[in-house]
């Protein structure tokens, strides 16, 4: 570390809005020390963002928060669905789909499940959180200039309140800045893909009225697909509080002042389809919808995260959960390494695992925006033509092929066609309902600080002696349960519900073992008994954290 540095921590985060929060939530429950920067005065003012999908909850719930965060989502707890219709008045239209989970089947796979959360009542959850941990979070202070070395990062910081600059030296450096990222910029990072896809015209504004015309169609966003003024309108409170986004064309040239509050308003009278309604503009803000990847996530010591890393099309929500996802497989990483119970080899593998799903997930969400036919978007020819159908694959199902894995097909899609979450190399480990000490939890709750090994008390190996030894003697975080004894199953509904199989659920027999990583993700099985429970575990431990 430079000691002539003003301040000196493990990590500095570039970027307060939710991927840079959910980076210092995730670094806090690791306990790593860490410092974040965001130029802006404080969280998102805006309503936007609001999908949370299955996958991101659960990292959430490990996290301690979805509590908090169902409670800042009350107000939109039962809204489902993505309506399409010319008009609101009347019952024409179709649902593109009425509710996410029907019939409830997504509690096979996972012990949570959607929230509907905007990114103005989120992001203060994960500040809180965040805090709480202990966490150096500074908003209104913005990050100039850096410079690395093999040993660290140094940042000049601007405080924008008093105009003092000071210097940060950091060991790494996240950038979660955003879709134009002065740190991407300033390494020189490209980026791939079609490109910007369409451009909306985001508008806050209050109706009292419209709830009226709207019914008990408790829709999280509305299509609304008059040729004169199309949009997409979305609830905030089901009450008076609303957002509707309107086509904007910069490509044929028309400009952002054209968007006056007159025209605004009535473009959504018209697009409702009720001439005489309510229209208060509060606010409006122009987003433009974009494909487009990263040539590389990492550079040395610096690394890309969110938006800076990839941009994505909103149909979906794809694209802050992608970022947060990218959040949390960076944050067990950095905490491995600088905990020294990794080696730094393994933070190269966030590029690897996250870079291609970024890719494959971006594709979906174009997909699925021709699939909607999001207002605004007339895409060219070859853009939004990924395969299509299910988004629990997506959300849910998405593999690391390569990176911190051992015993993956390489030849296997980044996105599968069909979910298939039953303990295969680099998927995220199964989700089954145990008891832990008298607890009811669910085996994902048990992965977070240390990598995890599943074994059955019946097995002929002693993986789990051979566990302890490792832990111990190499210094590795890896914690280690036998299924029937320190993980019990206890029936859910009668005496004669018959207890899951989780060898089989795992994709192993009782006499084999499973290794699943801090992030859930599993690294390793093993389908049966082994000679030398102890060489064996040792020797996929260290491959797996690049260790010598």
């Amino acid at each position: 570390m430079h000691q002539e540095a003003d301040h000196q921590v493990p990590v500095l985060i570039v970027g307060g809005s939710l991927v840079g929060l959910s980076t210092s939530l995730f670094l806090g429950r690791l306990g790593v020390p860490h410092l974040l920067v965001e130029r802006h005065s404080g969280t998102s003012i805006h309503p936007r963002g609001r999908g949370n999908n299955v996958r991101t909850m659960e990292l959430f719930r490990v996290a301690g928060i979805e509590p908090d965060i169902k409670t800042a989502a009350s107000l939109l707890a039962d809204n489902h669905g993505i309506l399409q219709t010319p008009t609101l008045v009347g019952d024409a239209g179709e649902w593109l789909f009425k509710h996410i989970d029907p019939g409830g089947g997504l509690a096979r796979f996972s012990p949570t499940a959607w929230c509907l959360c905007s990114q103005n009542d989120l992001e203060p959850v994960l500040l809180d959180g965040a805090r709480r941990l202990g966490g150096d979070l500074r908003y209104s202070h913005e990050m100039e200039t850096f410079e690395q070395d093999d040993e660290g990062v140094t940042a000049v910081v601007r405080d924008r309140a008093t105009d003092e600059r000071y210097t940060v030296r950091a060991a790494y450096l996240v950038a979660a800045d955003g879709p134009r990222s002065p740190v991407r910029n300033r390494l020189g990072i490209g980026q791939s893909g079609p490109g910007d896809l369409f451009a909306n015209v985001s508008v806050t504004f209050r109706s009292k009225l419209l709830t009226e015309v709207v019914g008990d169609r408790r829709f999280i966003c509305c299509y609304l697909t008059d040729p004169g003024a199309d949009g997409a309108l979305l609830p905030v409170d089901n009450k008076e509080h609303w957002v509707f986004h309107a086509p904007w064309h910069p490509e044929r040239g028309e400009t952002l002042d054209e968007f006056t509050e007159d025209r605004l308003e009535r473009h959504i009278r018209r697009a409702v389809g009720n001439p005489g309604l309510d229209v208060e503009i509060t606010g409006k803000a122009s987003w433009r919808a974009a494909e487009r990847v990263a040539d590389r996530y990492t550079t040395g010591r610096v690394f890309l995260a969110g938006d800076s890393a990839h941009e994505m099309s909103p149909t979906g929500a794809f694209g802050s959960n992608t970022g947060i996802q990218d959040a949390h497989n960076l944050a067990w990483k950095l905490a491995a390494v600088l905990q020294g119970w990794a080696g730094p080899a393994l933070l190269d593998t966030y590029d690897t695992e996250r870079r291609p799903v970024a890719t494959a997930t971006s594709a979906r969400a174009s997909a699925r925006s021709v699939e909607h036919s999001h207002p605004g978007f007339a895409p060219a020819p070859g853009i939004g033509g990924a395969k299509r159908g299910g988004i629990l694959n997506v959300v849910l199902g998405y593999r690391y092929l390569h990176g911190a894995v051992l015993g993956t097909d390489p030849d296997q899609e980044v996105v599968p066609d069909a979910l298939r979450l039953t303990g295969d190399p680099g998927t995220r480990a199964p989700h089954l309902w145990v008891q832990r000490e008298g607890e009811r939890i669910s085996t994902l709750d048990l992965y977070e600080r240390s990598l995890v090994l599943l074994s059955d008390t019946r097995s002929t190996t002693d993986w789990h002696t051979a566990a302890q030894r490792i832990a111990e003697s190499d210094g590795v975080r890896l914690d280690s349960y036998r299924v029937g004894t320190e993980l019990t199953y206890t029936p859910q509904n009668s005496e004669a519900d018959t207890p899951p199989d989780w060898a089989l659920t795992h994709g192993t027999t009782p006499d084999g073992a499973v290794l699943v990583r801090p992030d859930g993700f599993v690294a390793w099985r093993a389908a049966g008994a082994v000679p030398d429970a102890e060489a064996t575990l040792r020797q996929v431990v260290r491959t797996v954290l690049r260790t010598p």
